[in-house]
Parts: structure tokens; C-alpha cells; sequence
């Protein structure tokens, strides 16, 4: 089995670090000041949410594509200058779950995630985890769309351990609808969590093969 693991909303909260420092990282690399306050992270990847941001402040697609290294770079620069005064925390039963999952024989763990790459180990360092956890990841500076995200991380599972993983043996954890919808488009199986972005309601409405309060509720059944 290969579980595949979100972070924000489903592994950690960040109270606000992602927006401070995107707003950082924005105005360091493409010169605009952008007022994140009421932009929805949720479920995007980062290059789509740049899109989204920059766009209407007369920024180009191609010069977004183009900076998004040397963005990566920067974010994650911002994010190490000013993570400690966030409190990046685990989620209630996210550690529990995490360690017992790894407990067991013949699982393998990921991340499909929508932070740029430089980010990731940032932010699960200050949450606990380590990043060694998860060997294989798929990150969102490599596409604007998440459903892109799981077919790069099952290539790199494959790669990895030398066995292709049926989609049956393949599990999304995550807390969006995004999440959701990112599985079903590789024909993948999805559980999601209701500690982050998205409402009870919407989850239950897109359908997942589970919805749980706790990941420790994921135990019995995965």
C-alpha cells in the first residue's frame, strides 16, 4: 500500500505562517504588494495560487512560470527567518496516526502536497515530523493544477521501490475537496479529514471513500 499524506489541514496547522511569507516571497521576487487576507490556500497548489494572485496585478503567466525556482528559494528563506514565531503544530491524532501507519509492514508514505518543494521540510520540521518519513512527493511548483500531483508521485514510487501500486493500493489522505477530486482523477482511493479548509458538509457532498474528525479513526479501516 503507498498513502500519500496532504500537510496543511491534514499532518499541521500553520496559523497564518503560509500567508505572511507568500506575501514576502511576492513582493521579494516580483516587486507587488499582494494582501493575501482574504485568499483561499485551501486545496491549491502554490503555483496556481500565484496565478491567481499576480495575474490581476499585471504580472505574466510566462514570467510566474519562469521565477518560480528562485521563488521557491525565497519562500522558503522568509519561512525559516520567522517560523518559530508561529505555532506550526500537529493536528490531533496526526502524529498517532502517522507513527502507527509506519509501524506497518509493506506501506510506503508520500506527500502530494500544494507548497513548493523548498517549503515542505520547513514546515514539517517545525510540526515534528521528519521529513525522511516520506520518501516520495509531488509538490506544488510542479503544476497548476493538484490533479497533476498524484501520477508524478506514483512514478516516483515506482522508481523508488521498483513496483508499480495498483490504484487500489494507492490512499489520498488529505481535508479538502481538492483532495478529493485530485484522487478520483487518477482513479486513486481517498480519505479525507475534517481538521482543515473545507466544511463537514462539502467533503461528505464530494464523496470520499472515508470522512473522519480524528486520522486515528483511519487506523481500522486502512
Amino acid at each position: 500500500m503507498l498513502i500519500l499524506w496532504d500537510i496543511d489541514g491534514t499532518l499541521l496547522r500553520g496559523k497564518g505562517l503560509g500567508k505572511v511569507v507568500t506575501e514576502r516571497a511576492i513582493a521579494e521576487i516580483f516587486g507587488v504588494q499582494a494582501d493575501l487576507t482574504h485568499h483561499y490556500f485551501g486545496g491549491k497548489t502554490d503555483w496556481g495560487s500565484l496565478l491567481e494572485i499576480l495575474v490581476p496585478l499585471g504580472v505574466e503567466p510566462e514570467r510566474v512560470a519562469e521565477s518560480l525556482g528562485i521563488y521557491m528559494v525565497a519562500k522558503a528563506r522568509h519561512m525559516t527567518e520567522v517560523i518559530d514565531q508561529y505555532n506550526v503544530r500537529p493536528l490531533p491524532g496526526a502524529m498517532e496516526a502517522l507513527t502507527a501507519m509506519r509501524q506497518r509492514p509493506n506501506v510506503a508514505h508520500g506527500i502530494v502536497t500544494g507548497n513548493v518543494q523548498a517549503t515542505v521540510p520547513v514546515k514539517l520540521r517545525a510540526a515534528g515530523y521528519d521529513p525522511d518519513w516520506f520518501p516520495i512527493a509531488a509538490y506544488g511548483h510542479e503544476s497548476v493544477s493538484r490533479n497533476d500531483l498524484p501520477p508524478l508521485a506514483l512514478q516516483r514510487a515506482a522508481a523508488l521501490t521498483g513496483r508499480t501500486f495498483a490504484p487500489s493500493e494507492v490512499w489520498v489522505i488529505g481535508d479538502t475537496v481538492s483532495d478529493i477530486e485530485c484522487a478520483r482523477a487518477s482513479g486513486l482511493r481517498v480519505a479525507v479529514v475534517t481538521t482543515g479548509f473545507d466544511s463537514r458538509e462539502n467533503l461528505q457532498a464530494a464523496q470520499p471513500d472515508y470522512l473522519v474528525d480524528d486520522l486515528r479513526d483511519l487506523l481500522t479501516v486502512l
